[in-house]
């Protein structure tokens, strides 16, 4: 694969919250997936980590996408490390350069209870 999206190298699945009917008049919401996208995870800088902090945001990675992706504050990214281990990301934000080259979501890594 040559291009910027080589470097991409991983495939997340997004989630996202979706109103579904209950069956009683009403409705509810719960995440359903809507596609998948190609991406790079990474640990944010120091400087980044200290102003997320400050911030009271919690960011744990950086997850760099195409700048077409479809992910959107709130989404779920969902997928494996390279060990095999299921990851969870929340996304906090999304900002896209005014070049668009990439897009970057700033998210955080959620864990199950006792992983």
């Amino acid at each position: 694969m040559s291009g910027p999206g080589r470097y991409y190298n991983r495939v997340l699945e997004v989630w996202r919250a979706a109103a579904v009917d209950d069956g009683a008049g009403g409705q509810t919401t719960t995440l359903a997936q809507c596609g998948t996208v190609r991406a790079k995870v990474d640990q944010p800088s120091p400087t980044e980590r200290l102003i997320a902090e400050q911030s009271g945001s919690r960011h744990s990675h950086d997850v760099f996408l195409l700048p077409t992706a479809d992910v959107q504050r709130g989404d779920e990214l969902r997928g494996t490390d390279a060990l095999g281990v299921a990851q969870v990301f929340r996304v906090q934000s999304v900002v896209r350069p005014s070049r668009p080259v990439y897009a970057k979501a700033f998210v955080e890594l959620t864990q199950s209870e006792g992983a």
